[in-house]
């Protein structure tokens, strides 16, 4: 199927149901078909729509998804621009992916004029909400250009749709080409994951940009009411989820964890809730408890990225509740679960070989969720595909019920004294405090061990606890060699646009002058 299709079905079974709210209004399947079908006219009657790639640039709003589907209908390769983004890390992007079509937000005017004079490629502006000097608003756009014949595009599974930026992370950011098969796959995949006897309200207050837009959009088929916040605020969340009776939530680790510390987080009703999607970075186990006695038996986590959308392993919320009762169970709490259908997803050693169950190596896939590669780049799309696999570069144990357990990022190991140790791992320890909020540990350099295990941390409010009571909390857990050697006690963690600790920026501070940063 193309992706468009998934949505058509939401329109056929769903057509007078709502599929959008917010308060900026609302639309039903039937009249957001109509917009979005006038959106499409409207690119298609400039004559350059098929294959062009086209950006969305605002923050949460409504008016986004019209933009999306005209795209997908025209026949557009859509380029996901994160608002939160440094403007130059866009602007890289658009350029890297020869975007032509933008479509933004007038509070992002600023940044938009900057993106204007540095990305050559654009040829077409639409300003989402009111009309900005020449570029006319989308209402205008749709009036004066819409009227025109809605293109049809011939399916072709291995069409490109979607260009996803890597996040940059480790340098600039690479474009990962998504067709209608891997695309698709993950649509499929996660709608077969989360099922519900009813219609489905999914509360999209993570970027549409980023998870929350894709997982909106997969369950289109379903009929789904998407309740659009404008960004996540603990308080509006948890009165959303009552309000609206939401069965679907995809949330970050940390957003997680700041809405366990809000004092009202027991003063409302949950038992909506079906589906509490927890991904984009490990969550501890005691957060993973915590949650469930708060939010009911919900919470569930499922592990991808970029170049393997989302759902490579999925761990259903009957596991995680079955492990908060039954101790010889508790160890799933430190699972991302299994793999997925139509996938085989297995532990690989440097050499290419995959090692027996219970072994540390790096976790890689093969199956049609897996994209096509990187655009105009075959050195690193031949890098991320040796041995006829796809290399995600976590480092990963499956154990012999075929769980996964993510141990780290690959190239965020420290080495410390010779001996390797995983980030995560000792975050998770400190995590089980009850004191701290949030943690990050990285290596930092060290005339006698080479590299140094350092942890930053923040407290929750109102609560307290010193450097040397901390050490000594991980030196009983984890032993000497994994306990951090030092610990700083900052306000806020420094994250990237899509919410992630960022230790590429928490280990900057340590490695200035160094002729390494590792």
């Amino acid at each position: 199927m193309s992706l468009i299709n998934y949505f058509d079905r939401g329109v056929l079974l769903h057509g007078d149901k709502p599929a959008l709210i917010s308060e900026e209004g609302s639309y039903t399947y039937n009249e957001l078909k109509e917009v979005s079908d006038r959106v499409a006219a409207a690119i298609a009657s400039r004559g350059d729509h098929d294959l062009s790639r086209l950006a969305v640039y605002s923050h949460n709003t409504i008016h986004i998804f019209p933009c999306l589907l005209g795209g997908m209908r025209a026949g557009n390769i859509l380029v996901p621009a994160n608002a939160r983004d440094e403007v130059s890390a866009t602007v890289h992007f658009l350029n890297l992916t020869k975007t032509k079509w933008f479509f933004y937000h007038s509070e992002l005017c600023e940044n938009v004029e900057e993106i204007r004079t540095r990305v050559p490629s654009l040829e077409h502006f639409v300003c989402l909400d009111k009309d900005n000097g020449a570029d006319k608003s989308l209402a205008r756009f749709i009036a004066e250009e819409g009227d025109g014949p809605v293109p049809v595009v011939t399916h072709d599974p291995h069409r490109h749709c979607y260009y996803y930026s890597t996040g940059g992370t480790t340098g600039l950011s690479k474009a990962v080409v998504l067709d209608n098969l891997s695309f698709g796959n993950f649509y499929s995949t996660f709608n077969w994951m989360t099922p519900t006897e009813g219609i489905p309200v999914h509360l999209c207050v993570a970027p549409i940009s980023h998870t929350a837009g894709p997982m909106a959009m997969a369950l289109q088929c379903s009929g789904v009411k998407n309740v659009v916040l404008p960004g996540f605020d603990v308080l509006q969340v948890l009165k959303a989820i009552e309000e609206h009776k939401v069965t679907h939530l995809f949330l970050p680790p940390t957003a997680l964890y700041a809405m366990l510390a809000h004092p009202e987080v027991r003063n409302f009703d949950y038992s909506s809730l079906k589906y509490f999607v927890v991904a984009a970075a490990p969550v501890a186990p005691e957060k993973i408890r915590e949650a469930i006695e708060v939010f009911g038996p919900c919470l569930c986590q499922c592990y991808g990225q970029a170049e393997a959308p989302g759902v490579l392993t999925w761990m259903p919320p009957e596991k995680f509740a079955e492990a908060a009762i039954d101790p010889e169970k508790a160890h799933l709490f430190k699972s991302c679960g299994q793999p997925t259908l139509g996938l085989r997803v297995a532990i690989m050693d440097d050499d290419g070989n995959i090692v027996p169950n219970g072994e540390r190596g790096e976790i890689v896939a093969q199956g049609n969720l897996v994209s096509v590669g990187y655009l105009d780049n075959p050195e690193a799309t031949a890098e991320i595909r040796q041995f006829g696999w796809h290399h995600t570069g976590d480092i990963g144990i499956m154990d012999d019920e075929g769980y996964f357990y993510i141990v780290d990022r690959k190239k965020d190991m420290i080495i410390t004294g010779g001996f390797n140790v995983y980030p995560a791992e000792v975050e998770a320890t400190l995590l089980t405090h009850p004191n701290l909020q949030d943690a990050a540990v990285v290596g930092v350099p060290d005339e006698k061990w080479g590299e140094m295990v350092k942890a930053v941390v923040t407290l929750k409010e109102g609560q307290t606890v010193t450097e040397e009571e901390l050490i000594a909390f991980c030196r009983e857990e984890l032993g000497a060699v994994k306990t951090p050697k030092s610990i700083e006690f900052w306000d806020l963690l420094p994250r990237t646009a899509a919410g992630k600790i960022s230790r590429k920026d928490i280990r900057k501070k340590y490695w200035v002058g160094q002729e390494r940063s590792v």
